[in-house]
């Protein structure tokens, strides 16, 4: 295993890359900071220029959940004359506080739609991604990416408003996914899904015609849309503790402690999909959310290098045993069925057992670990 040098990121999270200097995304800090913000706003403001001189019903559609991010981006539209459609997959794992931040988000002033996918193929689809990828959330990012290009491409909205690029924000080996436009060569590879679209699950039990929610206008039909699709986080520096401070005066209610990693109003709306994605990572990659948040952390400024080893020497592996047993309920497993799974995905490259037969990662960053059996 190696680790970045400036944050706490090892080479094992998928599409990173490390320079020269032993840095992996941490180089985008220098990006950013030359960045020119007030040449990227005038270019918002030409962009909603345009769409709304088209004279659509709507100008744009924005993704939301309900969480900072989206409260963030439909203050942003709202704030400079768009009329947006906001639109949400709505998880079977929502939660009350998920649902209260949601309604507050429509209180700004937007119309909304809340789409449900058919609970029995959403449950058998998650179980089906969690045996065969160790992934649940593969429907959750298909549905969420391509239930809003479905709602633009039917209702002619021009314009689709994602929040941050993550290949830009979070690491990615490819520099030409990491600007403006959000492409069905993005979705591929950062979308989340392990490669794969909705036609890769059709089989016995799921139809093309049941796995439509997941479905994105792709090849010819996508290319060729009116529909443009653009991160927000182009345009305006995107921080999540910023995000989250903006949409706090607007309403927007963080939890009492993280659900998972170490922000306490981020992957808050949802019961346990999202805690049990993120808790695989560990299992995969020798990582956990707490990582994530941590680098961003550093990157941003706000803590050292070491503040964030000793953070996550004291959070642990944070194994998320409620959000286990409430997703095997769920998925209808039990928890020793699901810990099964869970041990087929372990990453042997970096994984091995000591002569103890306790699980261990070689040259881990942090020397005095408790490892748990």
């Amino acid at each position: 295993m190696n680790y970045c040098k400036t944050c706490v990121l090892p080479d094992s999270r998928p599409n990173i890359s490390f320079d020269n200097f032993g840095n992996c995304n941490c180089a985008n800090q220098a990006t950013k900071r030359g960045v020119d913000w007030v040449s990227r706003e005038r270019m918002f403001k030409s962009l909603v220029s345009e769409v709304r001189a088209l004279g659509a019903t709507y100008d744009c559609v924005i993704p939301v959940s309900g969480g900072k991010d989206s409260t963030w981006q439909t203050i942003k539209a709202l704030d400079y004359g768009l009329n947006p459609l906001c639109v949400t997959w709505r998880t079977p794992a929502r939660n009350e506080l998920g649902e209260a931040n949601l309604r507050n988000l429509i209180s700004l002033g937007v119309n909304h739609i809340d789409f449900s996918v058919n609970p029995n193929v959403e449950k058998t689809f998650t179980l089906k991604a969690f045996k065969k990828l160790g992934s649940p959330v593969i429907p959750m990012h298909m549905a969420l990416h391509a239930i809003p290009v479905q709602m633009a491409t039917k209702f002619r909205i021009p314009l689709i408003l994602w929040g941050e690029n993550s290949a830009f924000e979070y690491g990615g080996d490819d520099n030409s996914l990491k600007g403006v436009a959000l492409t069905k060569e993005w979705l591929k590879k950062y979308g989340v899904t392990n490669g794969t679209v909705a036609e890769d699950w059709v089989d016995k039990d799921l139809t093309i015609s049941q796995l439509e929610p997941y479905r994105w206008p792709g090849g010819e039909r996508h290319d060729k849309s009116a529909v443009k699709a653009v991160f927000l986080g182009h345009f305006f520096e995107w921080d999540p503790v910023k995000t989250f401070g903006i949409a706090k005066q607007f309403g927007f209610v963080s939890d009492v402690k993280p659900s998972t990693g170490l922000y306490n109003f981020a992957d808050i709306d949802d019961a346990f999909l999202i805690s049990v994605h993120h808790w695989m990572k560990w299992y995969k990659f020798g990582f956990t959310r707490a990582w994530d948040n941590l680098s961003i952390e550093i990157r941003n400024g706000r803590v050292s290098r070491d503040e964030a080893i000793s953070t996550l020497k004291s959070l642990g592996d944070q194994r998320p045993d409620e959000d286990i047993e409430k997703f095997c309920q769920y998925v209808e497993i039990s928890t020793k069925e699901f810990y099964r799974i869970a041990e087929s995905f372990r990453n042997t490259e970096i994984w091995s057992r000591d002569v103890h037969g306790v699980w261990r990662i070689k040259d881990f960053l942090i020397e005095d670990w408790v490892w748990l059996q």
